[in-house]
């Protein structure tokens, strides 16, 4: 359970002038990239408006974390108090954290709103932003579209959702300079899934997954990432380098003598019989919507192209333990009738050290790619999935098939 969060909010004008800083509050969520009830404490301790930028600090102690947040105001708060911090520049710092970044967005969203003939019905409604990404959501007649502005290093996910239009995905309503305008999706995120829509999960990916089989030059062209046998083994290799001091001696071990043998691993996970085809890259149900009769994936920005199975670690360490091996077993019956005479019961067990491993990847190149106030986010993640990596490593059978 994450402990509980209380924000302390500096305030800035539209124009750069510093006004001070609101005393730290509690507030209702301890996700620290959820600002919409951060907005609302604001607007209920003080009656000011604020629009988030970006975190300046986040102070954790063994009860509770405090996040610094810089936000726009319009004019002056009577209540902030004085702020001796620095607002500084940094080169990474996305386009939506800084000063008007989110009225840029919203101006952008306005004019897609306008083409397609659809009206605001009331104020925009900011509801994250951190080093991943803004969202916003915008009531239009019958229904709420929504604003996603990203980093750089998730430009692709835009053109993928556009190359993935009739599929169980979002609808576009247009996108362009880090920013993309969706229709509604009906229904409620998926967190607390029962279990027969959790089998409509693994049936509405592989059967996606199927389809781009054979088409990976299409989604390098689009952007992805390459999670391949080659480029995954360097990114893992890397990671592990850069991060083994901060590893215990067992863990180093254990981890040297399975980088060792990728190579091998992967040659195996090849005899397997399922080819590369795209990943999802953070496949677990909330990322999932849906209403009983509509299901539908989103967030593909850490999507890729790789093994197929790279999704199911993810996705079955949130499934139910009564529900696990249900799931399990449908998802590679699909895998057995999408590819005969595969294995993808063998490539499940090779690939769950490398699923983890890459983990360890993905969030160094986060590190890699963010501001340094917002590193709190990423931080302890390389060392951790590291870690787990070699736990499972020591957990294989010795002389297992594995080898």
């Amino acid at each position: 359970m994450k402990p509980p969060r209380f924000a302390r909010v500096v305030l800035v004008t539209p124009d750069g002038a510093l006004v001070g800083a609101l005393p730290a509050l509690p507030v209702a969520t301890p996700w620290w990239q959820d600002v919409a009830p951060v907005i609302a404490t604001v607007r209920e301790a003080h009656g000011v408006e604020v629009i988030v930028l970006r975190v300046l600090e986040i102070a954790p102690n063994p009860k509770s974390v405090k996040v610094t947040y810089l936000a726009e105001v319009s004019e002056p708060v009577a209540a902030a108090e004085p702020w001796d911090g620095e607002l500084d520049d940094q080169p990474l710092r996305n386009s939506y954290a800084k000063l008007g970044g989110p009225a840029a967005d919203l101006a952008w969203a306005n004019t897609i709103l306008a083409e397609k003939g659809l009206t605001p019905a009331g104020p925009p409604r900011q509801v994250r932003t951190w080093n991943l990404s803004s969202l916003w959501a915008i009531p239009v007649q019958g229904q709420t579209v929504w604003l996603k502005a990203i980093p750089p290093f998730f430009a692709h996910e835009a053109p993928l959702i556009e190359a993935l239009a009739g599929e169980a995905v979002p609808t576009l309503l247009g996108h362009g300079d880090g920013r993309f305008l969706m229709a509604e999706l009906p229904g409620a995120d998926l967190f607390e899934a029962e279990t027969d829509q959790l089998f409509g999960m693994v049936d509405l990916l592989v059967g996606i997954q199927a389809k781009w089989i054979g088409r990976e030059a299409a989604l390098f062209a689009l952007g992805l990432p390459d999670w391949r046998g080659p480029a995954l083994t360097a990114a893992i290799t890397e990671v592990f380098e850069r991060t083994a001091p901060e590893l215990s001696t067992k863990n180093r071990g254990a981890l040297t003598a399975f980088i060792a043998d990728l190579p091998r691993r992967f040659a195996d996970l090849a005899a397997c019989g399922l080819p590369d085809t795209l990943v999802h890259g953070d496949f677990h149900p909330g990322n999932l919507r849906g209403d009983g009769e509509h299901l539908a994936l989103m967030d593909w920005g850490d999507s890729g192209v790789g093994h197929p199975l790279l999704d199911s670690s993810a996705f079955l360490d949130r499934v139910p333990a009564d529900s696990l091996e249900a799931v399990r077993a449908v998802w590679l019956a699909h895998w057995r009738e999408a590819v005969p005479g595969s294995d993808p019961a063998r490539a499940l067990t090779l690939l769950a050290p490398i699923a983890a491993a890459r983990q360890a990847a993905i969030y160094r190149g986060f590190l890699d790619n963010i501001e340094p106030a917002e590193h709190p986010y990423h931080a302890a993640d390389p060392v951790d999935w590291l870690s787990r990596t070699a736990a499972l490593v020591r957990a294989e059978p010795r002389g297992d098939s594995p080898r």
